[in-house]
């Protein structure tokens, strides 16, 4: 194997805290509110770069124009979609009530704001409902099941997020008739008719998983900037270098992607379709190693690996993963792969189903999860395409895949990362 560094632009801001306030002074979103407002500001679940330092300064910026800022969990059925749940996904990201000085308000119940001309009730947390208005903090990037104008942002908080989990399961099963994006824009558009959304704060990551651009967008303008600020995101998307036989993932998590594993990056479907999106490098087989501690028992996307260690499953909240899987109407996600009790083994085992007569021939990549693809590890046979492309830099001479005498892989960017070669 080669220790490899993949090389993004850099984007990521100096100052994420500073930049925010700008963004809300200049957009002045606390205009018609009167003193003493009170403000819902929803965050959601997924591992965002920054993400308390955020929402520190969005509440920091209601505050001292004299609102009473609270924060709400814009989920649907994450958290084991319980209220204990969600707050405790909030607080593992560094936001408390001791941190940000404000209260957290955690529940499921929601309040109707009526239909839309399609006939899908929208649904609102009751919490955000009952405040003076609504603001929204979530990061704009594409989203994992399809490809169109308005992914995974703003407005699928809006709907989802809003919605919690009731609102969640009726509008992925309205999704498995219309579309995913269709009931998204349809639920957001009605949700910002009914003029409780003061407006949002759009964050875009670059490849390095850092702060790369935050918008402070008013309520009338989200659908547009979300768009444009989607495009921006794609622009940046990290990718892998190259098509591989075998890629080995050392964790995969709610935190990490909606399903788990980006389906963008290992070109796989959330219903295990193999390399469905076209133009990104094709991936014969998927081995996962372990289930990140951050994703809470959460495995949905387990489906879509090949081969995982048996230590993964025994990791797995059965009960969260169902519910998350079922209320998306994705229950393909939620497949046991073949699964053996070392890492040995399961290399051993699936490297035969990928095309090659020879374990030396195969073309094996192995990276950290599907946020973090700056350090990876390619093998030795790639040699040549990593120095023909000016993206890549190899950083050490060859090493064995390192097993222990359990048979078991030792991550080899614990220590390399810190350095940041």
């Amino acid at each position: 194997m080669l220790l490899v560094r993949q090389l993004f632009p850099d984007h990521s801001l100096a100052d994420v805290p500073g930049e925010v306030r700008r963004e809300l002074e200049q957009a002045n979103l606390v205009r018609g509110l009167r003193p003493g407002a009170r403000v819902a500001i929803g965050c959601g679940s997924r591992g965002i770069a920054n993400l308390a330092l955020i929402v520190q300064a969005v509440v920091g910026y209601f505050r001292a124009h004299g609102m009473r800022p609270f924060v709400f969990p814009a989920m649907g059925s994450h958290g084991a979609a319980t209220a204990a749940g969600q707050a405790e996904v909030l607080r593992h990201y560094g936001i408390t009530e001791a941190a940000l000085e404000c209260p957290i308000l955690s529940s499921l119940d929601v309040v109707s704001l009526g239909k839309t001309a399609e006939g899908i009730e929208v649904l609102m947390d009751r919490h955000a409902f009952e405040s003076d208005g609504v603001f929204l903090v979530n990061r704009i990037k594409w989203h994992t099941s399809f490809t169109g104008r308005i992914e995974s942002g703003l407005f699928k908080m809006m709907a989802i997020g809003l919605g919690k989990l009731a609102g969640a399961q009726a509008y992925h099963t309205w999704a498995y008739r219309i579309g995913l994006e269709e009931v998204i824009i349809q639920v957001g558009r009605h949700v910002l008719a009914s003029g409780k959304i003061l407006g949002g704060l759009g964050i875009v990551e670059d490849a390095n998983h850092a702060t790369a651009k935050v918008a402070a967008i008013p309520a009338e303008q989200i659908e547009q900037r979300e768009q444009e600020l989607l495009e921006l995101a794609k622009s940046w998307m990290g990718k892998l270098p190259m098509d591989l036989d075998i890629l080995i993932v050392e964790e995969m998590g709610k935190h990490i992607s909606g399903t788990g594993m980006d389906t963008k990056v290992i070109n796989r479907s959330i219903n295990g379709e193999y390399n469905p999106w076209p133009g990104l490098p094709r991936v014969g087989r998927v081995f996962v190693r372990q289930l990140s501690e951050l994703s809470y028992g959460n495995a949905v996307g387990l489906g879509m690996a090949d081969v995982v260690a048996d230590r993964l499953l025994d990791r797995v909240d059965w009960a969260a993963t169902h519910i998350n899987s079922l209320t998306a109407s994705t229950p393909a996600g939620v497949r046991i792969p073949i699964h053996f009790p070392t890492d040995r083994e399961c290399l051993e085992r699936i490297w035969p189903t990928a095309g090659r007569f020879r374990p030396e021939d195969i073309r094996l990549g192995w990276i950290r999860n599907t946020l973090e693809l700056g350090l990876l590890a390619l093998s030795e046979n790639l040699g040549p395409e990593i120095q023909g492309n000016p993206h890549l830099r190899i950083l050490g001479p060859p090493f064995e895949l390192p097993f222990d005498a359990q048979g078991n892989l030792r991550s080899p960017f614990n220590q390399a990362a810190v350095s940041r070669v």
